[in-house]
């Protein structure tokens, strides 16, 4: 064996391991691979040094070094997909210069890829992958400290030859080495593996030397190292535009989230770990770094891939779906049982200060949201609401998840603010059950026996002014969804009113001013609740619009609605909020039909109610915004039509028919403009929470650069000219819809209800504005057509004038 002087340079090292390589492919002698061994790793010794006197690693890249190094991986394998015992010494030390070459050097990276170093690096660790189980394992495997090494440092070569270099980061995606990274390093270093007593880390084969405690320590710090920089590698690769990872990857994510939860985060130490020690502290920081990766990585999969979302929900109830590890369920414990671990608070020299613990407290804090974001993606997925909401089981109507959301609900309800209980649970039931309730059936499930979840949903524990932001959200969200069914559902209508939801949405302050900035989309659906559970219900109704028997001196439901209209300047919110008083005033001017039901003196009472609501509601500022309403929805014939057919009726009223009328003929707000081609006026955002013949409007208001019609009666007329469609006088106005014939005999009917029961300077107004339009329809009331009804309410309206 020679041996190798320590005075050799870079390039006389290289230049020996060029004469071994030719003297190895003629006769490959184990005392050659020895030298080989040496000089590679006084070599990569020398690397490590860099901006010396000589630009060495330049040097080297620009001789036959890269290639040499690619073929003696080849050779110390010689056809095996793994090195034996013998040689991985010496593979270790040449893994060790090609580490040591490229680092911080785009143009050795670019020479090693050119000679297939990364691609042989990749297959070497392929061959490590082919001898693990193919599941993922709760315990360390076996391996002597030259294999870990061997492994360790393969991946040092890839990672320091792809940090921030996409010609070789492409090529290991396109290796999809991924995958094999992370089911090498779960076998390494389990998280939480060191907590087990029963861990064995060397083969049974070797001497008593490895089993002393000096490598038991090298062995686990060589195993947290390799998992550390795994997962800094797999960060490298992340690409946001192509996953790396597909549904095998989820068991191993698993892993680190029931190292964290009970039984294994609270079972003492083995006698191994029993005392505070430095290397202790590393096993706790390796555990807590692999937590955040899983978690991370969990949350963006369930966002970006279907297959991710489907296959977690199949294996909640077929665990076989993840090699027997219920993945879903895992999660599900981690949020609910999961804990900062116990160990992080011993005090001793070696152990975590105190900044540290706080640092990860708050990381793993952090961790708990980003699987909750993936629990609700899941449950989110359209495909997963009959595999997740399922009504099979009688003792978990629902199904199993249904149910343990409901009780996550229960439990913090029940404990109020005595108990140690979190509102990241209910956030992310509330949530996930919003996700599922997709249909009557779901929402009568949840607001039947035993969930009642219209009870709890309205607890002043869920529901207050001192609610958190985050938990008012997916509370009101839940709850619009149950409410949207209660148009159809007589019974699902009951049990949310008879839970008193609406007074708990008045009484929680999402209305109030200090609300707007964080709570635009919640004040949106806890509109939405109220918009469905009043129409065509005068005791919702009523119930809004009156203010409370025992709290008269607080703003009724109506007044805080109608102030957050006139103060916000999102259209969503203007828009419907005007359209829960259509469906005040719908619900209010309809008859009851269980009136013959009361007594004389209930039916008296409850008729006084009813005319001092509807007193309310005819008076200007709601006029005002059902005009508004008008003007700020040209696109929006369905819109348009409500607020229509809501001031025909508020001009029924003794009240109603000047009020009406001179709102029609008075200026809009400046805010209101015109719709104009090429402007991004409206557009109406597709959502699962609203229905498709219910459109949201999102938009933001109208800029103020264009200038406004003036007047309700201006937008009106447009409606009926129907932008010169048919025949009339009219120009074309921009991209506004062809309207419907039955809205524009409506707005008719609107002018002859206003025209028969007021007279004065304002009618003459309309009169001359509309005559015109009027007397253009009525031409066309002989066409044997739908425009027929358009032309027969026009003359209806001009023959009430003429005769008025």
């Amino acid at each position: 064996m020679e041996i190798v002087p320590i005075t050799l340079t870079c390039t006389e090292s290289a230049s020996k391991l060029a004469v071994l390589l030719a003297e190895l492919s003629s006769n490959s002698k184990e005392e050659s691979w020895i030298t080989v061994e040496l000089i590679s790793q006084h070599l990569a010794n020398l690397l490590r040094v860099r901006n010396g006197s000589e630009d060495n690693h330049t040097i080297l890249g620009g001789t036959s070094l890269p290639q040499d190094l690619t073929a003696l991986l080849s050779k110390a394998l010689d056809g095996s997909p793994i090195p034996d015992d013998a040689r991985a010494s010496a593979v270790f030390e040449v893994l060790r210069v090609s580490a040591n070459l490229c680092v911080e050097h785009d143009r050795n990276r670019g020479q090693l890829l050119e000679a297939g170093f990364p691609q042989a690096v990749v297959s070497l660790l392929e061959g490590y992958a082919d001898n693990l189980p193919p599941e993922a394992q709760t315990d360390p495997l076996p391996l002597s400290i030259s294999h870990l090494q061997v492994i360790k440092t393969a991946v040092g070569v890839l990672l320091n030859s792809s940090l921030g270099y996409e010609p070789v980061k492409f090529r290991l995606t396109s290796l999809e080495v991924a995958m094999t990274l992370v089911r090498l390093s779960s076998a390494m270093y389990p998280a939480g593996a060191w907590m087990r007593t029963t861990t064995a880390l060397f083969p049974s084969g070797l001497s008593e030397f490895d089993r002393v405690p000096e490598r038991m320590a090298e062995s686990w710090t060589i195993r947290t190292g390799l998992s550390n920089w795994t997962w800094r590698l797999i960060t490298e690769l992340r690409d946001d535009a192509r996953p790396l990872f597909d549904t095998n990857v989820l068991p191993y994510l698993i892993q680190p989230l029931i190292a964290f939860t009970p039984p294994l985060l609270t079972a003492p130490p083995p006698p191994t770990f029993a005392r505070p020690s430095q290397l202790r502290t590393s096993l706790l920081h390796a555990d807590f770094d692999l937590l955040s990766e899983s978690c991370s990585h969990l949350e963006s999969l369930a966002l970006d891939v279907d297959d991710i979302r489907l296959s977690l929900a199949r294996g909640f109830t077929f665990p076989a779906e993840h090699q027997n590890v219920p993945c879903l369920s895992a999660m599900l414990n981690f949020i609910e049982q999961g804990n900062y671990a116990p160990l992080w608070y011993v005090r001793h020299e070696t152990s975590l200060d105190d900044s540290e613990v706080k640092s990860q407290e708050k990381a793993f804090d952090n961790c708990k949201a980003a699987v909750i974001k993936a629990v609700v993606e899941v449950s989110g997925e359209e495909k997963n609401v009959d595999v997740l909401c399922d009504d099979s089981e009688e003792m978990h109507p629902g199904g199993k998840f249904v149910s343990r959301m409901v009780n996550w609900i229960r439990t913090f309800v029940t404990a109020g603010s005595y108990g140690n209980v979190r509102d990241d649970m209910v956030i992310c039931a509330t949530l996930a059950l919003g996700n599922l309730t997709r249909r009557e059936f779901h929402a009568t499930l949840l607001l039947s026996p035993p969930h009642n979840i219209a009870q709890l949903l309205s607890s002043e524990a869920l529901l207050s002014p001192s609610t958190d932001i985050k938990l008012k959200h997916g509370v009101i969200g839940l709850l619009k969804r149950l409410s949207q069914s209660s148009v159809q559902s007589a019974f699902n209508r009951s049990a949310l009113s008879n839970a008193g939801v609406i007074e708990r949405i008045i009484a929680s302050g999402v209305w109030d001013e200090r609300s707007d900035v964080m709570a635009d989309i919640v004040q949106i659906n806890a509109i939405g609740v109220v918009k469905h559970l009043c129409n065509n219900s005068i005791d919702n109704s009523l119930i809004l619009v009156l203010p409370s028997d025992g709290e008269k001196h607080l703003p009724t439901g109506l007044s805080q609605l109608l102030a957050l209209v006139k103060r916000s300047e999102t259209v969503a919110i203007k828009s419907e909020g005007t359209r829960v008083i259509v469906n005040l005033i719908k619900s209010l001017w309809s008859s009851d039909p269980a009136s013959d039901q009361r007594s004389a003196e209930e039916s008296r009472a409850r008729q006084q109610k009813r005319e001092r609501a509807i007193q309310i509601l005819v008076t200007a500022p709601y006029a005002e915004a059902l005009a508004a309403l008008i003007g700020r929805s040209p696109k929006y014939p369905i819109l348009i039509n409500e607020a229509v057919v809501a001031l025909s009726l508020l001009s029924t009223h003794r009240d109603g028919g000047l009020l009406v009328l001179s709102t029609m003929v008075a200026p809009l707000p400046a805010e209101i403009s015109p719709a104009v081609p090429g402007s991004a006026a409206m557009s109406t955002a597709t959502s699962t929470n609203s229905e498709i013949d219910s459109p949201i409007i999102t938009s933001p208001p109208a800029p103020r650069s264009h200038q406004p019609q003036k007047r309700a009666l201006d937008h009106l007329l447009t409606v009926l000219r129907n932008n010169g469609n048919d025949g009339t006088s009219s120009p074309r106005r921009g991209d506004l819809p062809s309207y419907p014939v039955e809205l524009r005999a409506n707005i008719c009917a609107l002018l002859g209800q206003v025209g028969k029961r007021v007279s004065g300077e304002d009618l003459e107004v309309v009169k001359e504005a509309a005559r015109s339009t009027l007397e253009d329809l009525a031409r066309i009331s002989s066409n044997p057509s739908r425009d027929n009804m358009l032309g027969i309410a026009a003359r209806r309206v001009l023959d009430l004038w003429t005769s008025a």
